[in-house]
């Protein structure tokens, strides 16, 4: 009896100390003031966050990859404003600040809130595309869609339409349709909040780190995450359908991890984009990884990859 009685003491003082920095860590994240403004698409708000001096360069466009937003390229906006250039980034519909969109979340709603939102920046095209992971595929489909907003593009340890058919990738989806099923009820319930502060772990600069780690233990966030991943097979179809990348499009594709049989087969899909390009660039930052190829300590890779595409394009 003395055993169960210090068992159930045990558990009730554990909850009690998960409630109070579950209590700590939502005051800590309402207390973030977001970058940006939120902008009107269509009867919703999304939030926009455009950094660096105004001027007669290209505008980079930012897409970040699932289960985040803007914050994502919170380092590499800060390089990129470094170096005298211009960049936007924003939260995809339930994601970050901005407003929930209408389901399904495939490839064409996501293009569709890209396209609306661009023109709502008032930010002039074409644009230097940037993607990180599966936005990989929703620029495919925008590039193939809207040829005259493109510059070029980087492609950020990226996904293509390619990737998703390898052997393999369906058990990948469904691995992560899984954790993302997962992430959104653990998320709606509030378990996730004590996890606050392990949210960044791509080594962002304070304000995105704040806003990476709020993002990380909302509902509402992982619930569109959830429904983002349910529909990535679709937005690969839909970005095979729409066609090829144009080869005269400079494109860098910058991988990341140490080789490996495993990683040197992905990698090779990933870089077809660049391969069939004019002007090529393909690196791999062994030393960096899926998350870590964002933040302070690797972003310059990306912004070289900017660089070289505005060079190639003549910009």
């Amino acid at each position: 009896m003395l055993l169960l009685r210090l068992i159930l003491l045990a558990v009730l003082g554990l909850v009690a100390a998960w409630g109070a920095v579950a209590v700590a860590a939502e005051a800590v994240s309402r207390g973030t003031k977001p970058r940006g403004e939120m902008v009107e698409v269509g009867g919703r708000k999304l939030r926009l966050v455009c950094e660096g001096p105004k001027g007669g360069r290209p505008v980079v466009w930012l897409e970040s990859g699932a289960f985040s937003g803007a914050a994502d390229f919170a380092a590499i906006q800060q390089k990129l404003t470094a170096k005298g250039l211009r960049s936007c980034a924003y939260d995809r519909a339930g994601m970050g600040y901005s407003d929930v969109g209408p389901a399904p979340r495939d490839g064409n709603a996501i293009v569709a809130d890209l396209t609306a939102v661009m023109a709502a920046s008032g930010e002039p095209g074409p644009y230097v595309l940037v993607g990180h992971s599966m936005a990989g595929l929703y620029l495919r489909q925008f590039a193939a869609s809207h040829p005259n907003e493109v510059v070029g593009l980087v492609l950020l340890d990226a996904v293509t339409p390619e990737m998703v058919a390898m052997p393999g990738a369906q058990r990948f989806v469904e691995r992560m349709t899984t954790v993302a099923r997962l992430g959104s009820v653990a998320g709606s319930l509030g378990l996730t909040k004590p996890l606050y502060w392990w949210g960044d772990r791509i080594g962002l600069p304070p304000a995105g780190k704040a806003e990476k780690r709020r993002g990380f233990i909302s509902g509402r966030q992982s619930r569109a995450a959830y429904a983002e991943v349910k529909g990535w097979r679709a937005a690969a179809a839909q970005a095979a359908a729409a066609g090829p990348l144009k080869p005269e499009w400079p494109v860098a594709v910058i991988t990341a991890g140490p080789p490996s049989p495993q990683m040197d087969a992905w990698n090779s899909v990933r870089q077809a984009p660049a391969r069939g390009s004019r002007a090529p660039l393909i690196e791999n930052v062994d030393a960096a990884d899926h998350r870590t190829l964002l933040g302070l300590t690797y972003g310059d890779r990306a912004v070289a990859g900017v660089e070289h595409v505005l060079k190639a394009a003549g910009r």
